[in-house]
């Protein structure tokens, strides 16, 4: 073709350059018998990946397929592996047509077309993981706006000289210099180990709090110690992998220990009074605790600063962890741990003060939260008063006398049951008032 565009637009001349390469490479491939043959050796590929996945798929199905109420590790990881079957054409499809390029580059030297269709293929296998496998949010979000475009660019041939621009084109930020490539390298990597970090966190948290032999503390500082393993891990792996020297990390060591040295001082004692009460198992989740100033709550989270303190009415306290070192806190231990309550209460001076130690103790012990060990309900007379004589009853409890536990109330109700079935009188004060210089009565 000999079109004078002389006078068009430059743009349109460009394009109309564009359209004739195009047009002579797919008329070369049109009349060239390597072409037909790769064309011919794209069609046989699908096909045997279609006849071949037909046979596989069925077997793979019921091997794949766990018992429906099987919650194992193996019966997860078979679920899983359940999902890819889908997988399967896509995949048998590229295996059979980068045999098919081999044997074309081996016989013409050129294996442009079926190239192309492996990367067609390869493309696909990427849209079904996308589309169908992946499930966790931010691995869809990664595979729909990096996956996908990186398998198209290197479907169409495109991806090499991307990938040279990228690491030609160099950033500069002082005395320090990276390529475009590195950066979005580090930042896609990044996001990728430390997603990694994250799940491997959360599965070894969940496999350490199933330890029950372990102590509470043992167990938080088991996973903390984990946490710090697995990120620690991944950020050194991600150093390597952008070529940061980590002796190039000496002098923000330095910084860090400046800082610590300056205005971190609370920060790092705080720290290390966590880890002291973790070893120490002093306090963990859980236990009720009554600090030095009066406030009281139960510990329900712990942190590498404080501890979270819930109060009854739903408040939260943030304790610094030093605090728990270096200062007063009364630990009721609410975690199965017995503590002693008693409840006063008084009878008329005219009961036989005799029968009161016996039946209020066994109405007490009928409440399903008062333990018979380390001892029993004990009633003890405590003085004669002004209105009634008092006595008090002493008992066990397993846990503390506020929020879900009503013990003083429930036992003061067995106390009046009990004493009113025996017809005890519980007295209330009386007054005689004696009127002076009152005029006589007629």
């Amino acid at each position: 073709m000999d079109w004078d565009l002389s006078a068009q637009p430059p743009i349109v001349q460009k394009m109309a350059d564009i359209a004739l390469q195009g047009y002579e490479i797919a008329l070369g491939w049109l009349l060239s018998p390597a072409a037909w043959t790769q064309f011919a050796l794209l069609i046989v590929a699908y096909l045997a990946a279609v006849v071949l996945a037909r046979r596989i798929r069925p077997t793979l199905l019921r091997l794949f397929t766990p018992p429906a109420d099987s919650a194992s590790f193996l019966a997860r990881m078979r679920r899983w592996l359940l999902l890819t079957v889908p997988l399967l054409l896509p995949v048998l499809a590229y295996v059979f047509a980068a045999i098919g390029e081999q044997v074309t580059r081996s016989a013409f030297g050129t294996g442009t077309v079926i190239a192309f269709g492996k990367g067609l293929f390869l493309f696909l296998a990427a849209r079904i993981l996308v589309r169908d496998i992946l499930t966790d949010p931010f691995l869809k979000l990664l595979g729909r706006y990096v996956l996908l475009p990186v398998v198209a660019l290197y479907a169409v041939g495109l991806l090499d000289p991307l990938t040279e621009r990228l690491n030609a084109t160099m950033i500069s930020l002082g005395n320090i210099s990276f390529s475009v490539m590195t950066l979005l390298r580090g930042v896609i990597v990044g996001a990728l180990l430390f997603w990694f970090g994250r799940w491997s966190n959360d599965q070894s948290a969940a496999y350490i709090s199933k330890q029950e032999e372990m102590r509470p503390a043992t167990r938080q500082l088991a996973a903390k110690a984990a946490e710090l393993l697995i990120f620690g891990f991944a950020f050194i792996l991600l150093m390597n992998i952008l070529g940061v020297p980590l002796t190039s990390l000496a002098v923000l060591g330095g910084a860090i220990g400046v800082g610590l040295g300056f205005g971190l001082q609370k920060i790092a004692s705080n720290y290390i009074s966590g880890v002291i009460l973790l070893l120490e198992g002093q306090a963990t989740v859980g236990d009720y605790v009554e600090l030095d100033s009066g406030q009281a709550g139960t510990i329900v989270k712990t942190t590498a600063r404080a501890m979270i303190l819930e109060t009854f009415d739903g408040r939260w306290i943030v304790v610094p962890n030093e605090d728990f070192i270096t200062t007063r806190i009364i630990n009721y231990s609410d975690q199965g741990s017995a503590n002693r309550l008693e409840v006063a209460f008084s009878v008329s001076y005219d009961t036989d003060i005799n029968l009161i130690p016996d039946i209020v103790a066994k109405a007490v012990a009928t409440h399903p939260g008062v333990l018979s060990k380390p001892e029993e309900p004990d009633v003890e007379l405590r003085g004669f008063g002004d209105s009634g004589i008092d006595f008090c009853v002493e008992f066990w409890v397993s846990g503390i006398d506020d929020g879900k536990n009503k013990y003083a109330s429930d036992v003061l109700f067995l106390i009046w049951n009990v004493l009113k079935e025996h017809n005890i009188e519980i007295p209330y004060p009386h007054r005689v008032v004696e009127l002076r210089n009152a005029p006589a009565a007629e």
